[in-house]
């Protein structure tokens, strides 16, 4: 059965209050885990541990930590911290993220993706174990370092936050979970195939590892408003977030439309960016509307075999209101 999940707005809050408050209202709703990506803003490790401490029983997480902005080990003892301050809830995310971020925000090399997300991904299940680190990659040669204390138990899965083929086929073959961000209902059929793929590759059961869809939102009575938003914030993404969220829309039968959005986009005209972004692809990627559309458009995603959660995001520009409004309207 899918559970349903929030995916925490990233977008400025005036503060930590805030941002707890989205976490505890979730938790009395009855969604069963809390994201959180680390983009701008807030670092993401410092606000979950500020929500293990204020929440009781809601699972949480890092929808996507990045692989270029700690070191392997430093992530493994992180994880470790936050599954201990949090009895036991959190599930780590990490993904390499793209070249605007890791290049542009961090000044680090965007290089070989997928072979330093693979060797995280072993080194922090290394650290995790509390034995000894002995790693001899392609990338990281390590030796020594170990847990001092005891190794978290159970240990905290471990998901990768992946759009492209040989991303998701990594997920399936060395992690625990795949994380998916901006895909349509059948867009997401056709990558289960790699996350299949990845399995057999590793030797493992096909469904042994967890998949998540972070959907984009909004469910408010002001039917228009809630479209709008989600409209702009969809093309943002297509259009001030670098080449793979393009990549990955045109792959999903949307060549033509991301380009016209990420021209616009890029030339100024923002309305014009919103407007080639027609009802039907608005639909076929987000949940937006009255809170009946909304809860109707998640049901379809919902219904998706081999998914087993949704995290109900919210549009980068919605107001405090309009995300509380959100998460009660579309409460498990």
């Amino acid at each position: 059965m899918t559970t349903l999940d929030v995916h925490m707005p990233v977008a400025a809050q005036t503060g930590i209050d805030p941002i707890v408050s989205y976490g505890r209202r979730a938790e009395a709703d009855g969604y069963d885990r809390l994201w959180l990506p680390e983009t701008w803003g807030r670092d993401t490790v410092s606000v979950l541990t500020v929500l293990a401490e204020r929440t009781d029983s809601i699972g949480l997480g890092s929808s996507i930590l990045p692989v270029y902005s700690r070191s392997p080990a430093l992530l493994g003892q992180t994880a470790a911290t936050l599954q201990e301050v949090s009895g036991g809830r959190f599930r780590l995310g990490v993904g390499p993220s793209g070249p605007a971020v890791i290049e542009g925000w961090h000044g680090v090399e965007f290089e070989r993706p997928l072979r330093r997300t693979r060797e995280y991904v072993e080194i922090v299940k290394q650290v995790l174990s509390g034995e000894r680190v002995e790693y001899q990659g392609e990338l990281f040669q390590l030796s020594g370092f170990r847990l001092r204390g005891e190794a978290p138990t159970p240990a905290p899965p471990i998901d990768v936050a992946a759009m492209g083929p040989k991303a998701v086929e990594l997920a399936g073959r060395f992690a625990d979970g795949w994380h998916a961000i901006l895909f349509t209902p059948e867009g997401i059929r056709e990558r289960l195939e790699d996350l299949h793929r990845g399995a057999e590759l590793g030797d493992r059961d096909r469904n042994e590892a967890r998949v998540t869809l972070s959907l984009n939102c909004c469910a408010l009575e002001d039917r228009e408003r809630a479209r709008r938003l989600a409209r702009q914030h969809l093309a943002f993404y297509v259009g001030g977030m670098g080449t793979y969220y393009r990549d990955s829309l045109a792959g999903q039968g949307y060549e033509e439309e991301v380009a016209e959005i990420a021209a616009a986009w890029g030339s100024g005209e923002r309305e014009r960016a919103l407007e080639a972004i027609d009802d039907a692809m608005l639909d076929d990627l987000c949940a937006a509307g009255t809170p009946e559309e909304a809860r109707e458009a998640l049901e379809r995603f919902e219904r998706v075999d081999e998914l087993d959660a949704v995290a109900v995001g919210f549009p980068r520009g919605a107001e405090r209101a309009e995300i509380e409004a959100t998460i009660d309207a579309l409460a498990p």
